[in-house]
């Protein structure tokens, strides 16, 4: 019965807050009232729930309420500066899994070496991600088919009729575009590329097409930097 009439009293004093036109008093607008009205029903719900595991134990109560108002300003402290915490954590990303992109500044997007030498870019092709590596010696961006085809590119329409090196020796393959190709803030847009042959190619090259049109690039330490024009 107590808990009962704890909620119709702060049911009506939610009321008492709206006057009969239905604005709230003061400065505080009806949604940002009945907001209120809500947090404090629920705050006081919780307090009525756990209050009697308290009884008899002031200093107990004190001590955990104190815990309890000290981890929410941390959590909500966290939050509020989540942007200042971005660079630390794409950084530890980028360490645990070499393929994340961080973004050192505006128009910059930086991954980490692998521990065979390469760098791998995880990288959204037509909204599609994919892992390409980094390299130099390509001409164009190349694809394996069953990646194109995961873009949209109908690679049983396709001629391959190009020759490509690769690791496993030459091939062939076939020209294709590729509307958008993007390496955390660093898009480009109708990236010139070749399709190589079903089976024929181990990996995704991010090759010229690409990085001929960045502003720059270049291995700073264990880091391969890219920005954008």
């Amino acid at each position: 019965m107590g808990f009962f009439i704890l909620i119709v009293a702060i049911v009506a004093f939610g009321l008492f807050l709206l006057d009969p036109s239905g604005h709230a008093f003061g400065d505080l607008q009806n949604g940002q009232t009945l907001t209120m009205i809500f947090y404090g029903l629920l705050a006081l719900m919780l307090l009525a729930a756990i209050a009697p595991r308290y009884r008899g134990r002031l200093s107990r109560a004190m001590r955990d309420a104190v815990l309890w108002v000290f981890l929410f300003g941390l959590f909500f402290a966290i939050y509020a500066y989540r942007d200042t915490f971005t660079p630390f954590t794409s950084r530890l990303m980028a360490e645990l899994d070499p393929g994340t992109v961080m973004t050192p500044a505006p128009g910059e997007a930086a991954v980490v070496r692998r521990r065979d030498g390469t760098f791998v870019i995880d990288m959204l092709a037509d909204g599609v991600r994919l892992p390409f590596v980094f390299d130099t010696g390509a001409s164009t961006v190349v694809l394996r088919a069953r990646d194109a085809q995961r873009i949209g590119i109908d690679t049983a329409r396709l001629a391959f009729t190009e020759e490509v090196s690769t690791a496993n020796g030459r091939t062939r393959a076939a020209e294709a575009d590729i509307g958008s190709l993007s390496a955390g803030t660093v898009t480009l847009k109708n990236v010139q590329a070749l399709v190589a042959e079903p089976g024929a190619l181990a990996e995704n090259l991010l090759g010229q097409s690409f990085l001929e049109r960045l502003a720059s690039y270049g291995v700073e330490g264990d880091r391969l930097v890219l920005r954008s024009k």
